[in-house]
């Protein structure tokens, strides 16, 4: 009993100078938080691992609608990225912007093809992307537009995201117009 008592009182004596330590580096402001400077390898995983598993879990048990590959859905979301998103996501035809240069963590570049790691049309990445749009992120520069727009004008927004990376600038150009009549 005796060892597994000293074991105890180590482990609560290395857990409180751990604790200390690290209070005393957030206090410190030693960390860089400009976002002209990259987070430490160690501080992006982590950041990254934090906002990817809260996204599957929150996201998980959305209801996505049958009718997501509509014309009208498609136009209407055309609209709304045009003037909410492509600052930040871009256009087809453009590699950056002001705000996609200056923001840290970039924002995607939703009009490339999808990869391996950024699937389009799973049902998982469907979800994902209305959660995104739908809650943003936090300190990432990806407002909540669940907040002005309700979960039809957001579902919009992604039936026109799987149409996106296919699209030519003039295609683009056609689709934005319409949808803006």
């Amino acid at each position: 009993m005796a060892v597994f008592t000293r074991y105890l009182k180590s482990l609560l004596i290395i857990a409180m100078v751990g604790l200390t330590g690290l209070s005393a580096f957030i206090y410190s402001g030693l960390y860089p938080i400009g976002a002209d400077v990259p987070h430490t390898s160690l501080g992006y995983w982590l950041l990254e691992t934090v906002r990817e598993r809260s996204i599957n879990r929150a996201a998980a048990d959305i209801t996505i609608p049958a009718d997501l590959n509509t014309a009208t859905r498609l136009l209407s979301g055309a609209a709304d990225y045009n003037a909410m998103c492509a600052g930040c996501h871009l256009k087809p035809g453009k590699a950056a912007s002001d705000f996609s240069i200056g923001l840290y963590p970039s924002p995607a570049n939703l009009t490339l093809a999808a990869t391996a790691d950024t699937p389009l049309a799973t049902e998982t990445a469907l979800r994902r992307q209305f959660w995104i749009i739908k809650h943003g992120i936090k300190a990432s520069g990806m407002p909540a537009w669940g907040v002005t727009h309700d979960d039809e004008r957001i579902w919009n927004m992604v039936a026109f995201l799987q149409r996106l990376p296919g699209l030519s600038a003039s295609q683009y150009q056609i689709l934005t117009a319409r949808a803006a009549d």
